[in-house]
């Protein structure tokens, strides 16, 4: 059973523990038992909170683009709908082949929504890619939704995007 870091009163049904919105690691009761425990658990909490941020940017990709096209050898775009030269189209045609995504080798689609789904973008993003974060923002704002914007540029600017303080 998870008590109160300061003054040691067990969760039960009426009294329910928070916790530290920085290291996640200890719970507290009310505001007054966090601020009279502060003092006692800032150096482990900033350690803790600095360990999870690291967390976050080593789940980052290793570099910011996909390598090169095996083809013309100019790096991939990160968007899946683009591509770096038709060459790959062409041998995919020449060969009656379904065509394919250059980046993920999955059949391409004409639903755009479906697409929108699939694009690498969003899975970069969600890998806590500073740029893709920074460009999924601009398509929120594009959609004309602020908040979504506002937060993907918020998380892009922590992870380092200097474009990202801008906006």
């Amino acid at each position: 059973m998870m008590c109160c870091a300061a003054c040691g009163n067990a969760e039960v049904d009426d009294i329910k523990l928070r916790k530290c919105t920085a290291c996640y690691l200890i719970k507290y009761c009310s505001v007054e038992c966090q601020r009279n425990h502060r003092p006692q658990h800032k150096k482990e909490c900033k350690k803790r909170a600095a360990e999870l941020r690291d967390e976050i940017l080593f789940k980052q990709p290793e570099s910011r683009d996909l390598g090169d096209c095996p083809i013309c050898c100019i790096p991939l775009p990160i968007d899946p709908s683009k591509s770096c030269c038709h060459a790959s189209e062409v041998r995919e045609l020449e060969g009656n082949l379904q065509p394919k995504c250059p980046f993920c080798r999955h059949p391409r689609t004409n639903n755009d929504e479906e697409r929108e789904r699939n694009t690498l973008m969003v899975k970069r993003a969600e890998a806590n890619d500073p740029v893709a974060l920074y460009q999924m923002g601009g398509k929120r704002h594009q959609e004309g939704d602020y908040d979504g914007a506002f937060q993907y540029w918020t998380k892009s600017a922590a992870l380092g995007h200097a474009g990202a303080h801008f906006n």
